[in-house]
């Protein structure tokens, strides 16, 4: 049977930015139709302006009105806005900030409903997207709202490394008092079954990173290591995860050590991110692990400065989509094979009649 087509629901940002460009750039290539159905929420007068001032000619949307509609050979358009939209390049406008929400907002609602099976985000600006309806950090305190799931894992994708944060959006000084035992035994919790859900891995290895540089250099300069992280690294391992740690930082990074292991988990936003950007800036994907749904976008910003100049990279644009539906093939995956274990248990425990249970009962929550 031929494979169900995979519906991807890309909000279209901040209009200010260079969300338009990556969008239309990655979708010129129609070998992406033969990964997946784009459907982009947004505003075809919003996307002519892109097109016009980017000098682009030779591309266009199908508009539709629903997902269902969509066109499985074709770059799809939802119109969510009216046409009194303004687009202001590389400012941050109440207006875009408006706009972005209205996307995202339709977007999100598709997806919890099926229309749609994976969702593409891009940038935001988060200062102008503020507002009585979205009074949140950035896209992954919303999801999670959305979601109704009060933990996810910011998870950053790249062919080098995978990196998770214990604490992302939060200012430097607010993470020692955040981070506990119990918080980061739930990122490596939910970091351990994406890694096995999501990419496939079996058994993953997962090195924490220290909190204080050297990881605390034997309690010389800080004692968290000793106090929180290497107790809930031990709690991990009995509960079958295996985690190592805590590495120091830099030479975690400059050894090039990253590469023997399957994901990082990070302290905080900048000790993990700034060496993955540093790595994987034009490659990254942004994953939102944890959610009920799929939900990637690139690892930059609206990059105001650069909108409307033709300068901006579609690369990490393009591998959010392939990242999305990577992961939904994943999903489907683990899926099918937990149905036919269970089939295959159930028929051998009902096989033949019998007057007790066998010693042994196979367990439900082997590797796959």
């Amino acid at each position: 049977m031929k494979a169900k087509s995979i519906i991807a629901g890309i909000s279209h940002g901040d209009i200010n930015g260079i969300g338009y460009e990556v969008i239309i750039k990655a979708l010129m290539n129609t070998l992406i139709n033969d990964l997946c159905v784009p459907v982009v929420y947004g505003s075809p007068k919003v996307a002519a302006y892109h097109r016009k001032t980017l000098n682009i000619s030779n591309f266009s949307f199908n508009n539709i009105r629903s997902a269902e509609d969509a066109n499985p050979k074709r770059a799809n358009m939802i119109n969510c806005l009216d046409d009194n939209v303004r687009v202001e390049l590389g400012k941050s406008t109440s207006r875009g900030g408006e706009a972005a929400f209205v996307s995202l907002e339709r977007a999100v609602s598709d997806l919890k409903n099926g229309k749609i099976d994976v969702l593409i985000t891009a940038p935001i600006d988060k200062n102008s997207i503020q507002s009585d309806s979205f009074s949140f950090k950035g896209h992954t305190e919303y999801l999670m709202s959305a979601a109704g799931v009060e933990d996810a894992l910011m998870f950053m994708i790249s062919e080098n490394m995978r990196v998770g944060f214990v604490t992302g959006h939060l200012p430097l000084r607010d993470v020692p008092d955040v981070i506990t035992a119990e918080l980061i035994g739930r990122k490596l919790r939910l970091m351990n079954q994406s890694l096995i859900l999501d990419f496939g891995i079996r058994r993953p290895r997962i090195a924490v990173l220290g909190l204080n540089p050297h990881a605390g250099d034997n309690m010389l300069l800080g004692t968290e290591e000793n106090d929180i992280i290497i107790p809930a690294i031990k709690d991990a391992g009995e509960e079958g995860i295996m985690a190592f740690g805590p590495f120091p930082a830099d030479g975690f990074f400059g050894s090039g050590a990253f590469s023997k292991f399957d994901a990082i988990l990070s302290m905080y936003h900048d000790q993990g991110l700034s060496p993955f950007k540093a790595l994987s800036f034009d490659s990254g994907v942004n994953f939102t692990a944890g959610l009920p749904f799929i939900r990637t976008s690139p690892v930059h910003g609206t990059a105001f400065s650069i909108a409307g100049k033709g300068e901006a990279s579609e690369n990490s644009f393009r591998q959010a989509m392939y990242l999305a539906c990577s992961i939904y093939k994943n999903r489907k995956m683990y899926e099918e094979v937990s149905k036919n274990q269970l089939r295959h248990q159930d028929i051998d425990f009902h096989a033949d009649k019998v007057d007790e249970l066998p010693p042994e009962i196979p367990n439900s929550e082997q590797e796959t």
